[in-house]
């Protein structure tokens, strides 16, 4: 349902030499200058005449999703917290609001299918409160009360990840219809992390013990039980995962389904996507195996403390922007790594050339 293509290298050489003439040494600002590289080839692809780069009504959505297997121990909280942390997003109290609000984002949660619907009705919220908390609203997209656990039976149907697809569509439009050209993902989903390292493991091809990592924090008996119950569900659906749509059937969550979604909209209308840590790393993965063209629009905004997010990046050729050793999720990495696109986009539109300050006799 999607139509991806790769951007346009017509400008390429134009794009470098406009990056070398300014008033630096070649390369001298590093990865800013690959990424401002990056964001002019994505923003020529999509619109030729530009003549300057932008960022324009950025959004954050936040895919919030209850799984399964959370109910057999693989992590420190119960699935209820997904549901409490959606209500502090709704309240501004998250980590991800504070950063939305200090960099500008239009903030968006979705409930992609947390374990029941949420227990307040978010219409008596005013647009003008919910506006400085740093949100945009909460949209309904619920697949269903949270996936079934992998390990014991397929996570969903083929049918409710096309509807997840669709209802990732619908989101991303709406943002771009808005003007929107940059969109960041993040998630909420207890449980979320072995839905993450099960996609990785089986698209990768990888031993379980590469990919599972400590997710919030687990004991090493929890973390061998995590271990063991993603064994089971790879042993168990292994012959059945025939393509990357399988793969997100049997092994994935209903907001990594979105995210992936998500990554696909943005591509096909081409603007940049800014992801954030390991789960929507994982739905990145799956996205470029759908469509490898998709690649050229992500930008990997932090290497997170999640074991197999590293080898995840490699695989994708993928210089995270910042190294933290954040491992919340929600987006946040993605909230901080904004400013400095935002510098690639400044510097390339707004330095100087050494033509424009009169240096001369510049090696």
């Amino acid at each position: 349902m999607f139509a991806v293509d790769h951007v346009s290298h017509k400008f390429d050489d134009l794009i470098q030499h406009k990056i070398d003439q300014k008033t630096k040494p070649k390369g001298a600002l590093g990865q800013l200058e690959s990424l401002a590289k990056q964001v002019a080839q994505v923003q020529l692809s999509r619109d030729p005449k530009a003549k300057k780069l932008h960022i324009t009504q950025p959004g954050l959505l936040v895919f919030a999703g209850d799984h399964g297997i959370a109910q057999y121990g693989v992590s420190i909280a119960p699935s209820e917290v997904t549901s409490q942390m959606v209500a502090n997003f709704v309240h501004g109290g998250a980590a991800v609001n504070v950063f939305c609000r200090q960099m500008g984002f239009n903030l968006e949660v979705i409930d992609a299918g947390i374990m029941a619907p949420l227990g307040f009705n978010l219409e008596v919220i005013d647009a003008g409160i919910m506006a400085p908390l740093g949100l945009k609203g909460v949209t309904e997209h619920r697949l269903g009360n949270g996936t079934t656990a992998i390990h014991l039976a397929p996570a969903m149907t083929l049918e409710q990840v096309k509807q997840g697809f669709e209802a990732a569509h619908e989101v991303v439009e709406r943002h771009v219809l808005s003007g929107c050209n940059l969109i960041a993902l993040g998630e909420m989903g207890i449980g979320n992390t072995s839905s993450a390292a099960a996609i990785m493991a089986a698209l990768l091809e990888l031993d379980v013990n590469t990919c599972v990592g400590r997710g919030t924090g687990i004991d090493d008996k929890t973390l061998a039980l995590k271990k063991a119950l993603i064994n089971e569900a790879l042993k168990l659906h292994r012959p059945k995962l025939a393509s990357p749509v399988h793969v997100l059937a049997y092994l994935g969550g209903f907001e990594i389904v979105q995210m992936t979604g998500a990554i696909l909209a943005a591509a096909e209308q081409k603007i940049l996507v800014l992801i954030d840590g390991f789960i929507s790393t994982a739905a990145a993965l799956v996205a470029v195996r759908l469509h490898p063209a998709a690649r050229d629009y992500l930008v990997f905004a932090h290497e997170s403390e999640e074991q197999g997010h590293k080898l995840m990046l490699t695989h994708l050729s993928a210089q995270p922007i910042l190294s933290l050793g954040l491992r919340l999720g929600e987006g946040t990495g993605a909230a901080l790594a904004l400013p400095i696109v935002q510098a690639a986009v400044n510097f390339y539109n707004d330095m100087a050339s050494f033509e424009d300050a009169g240096v001369k006799n510049v090696v």
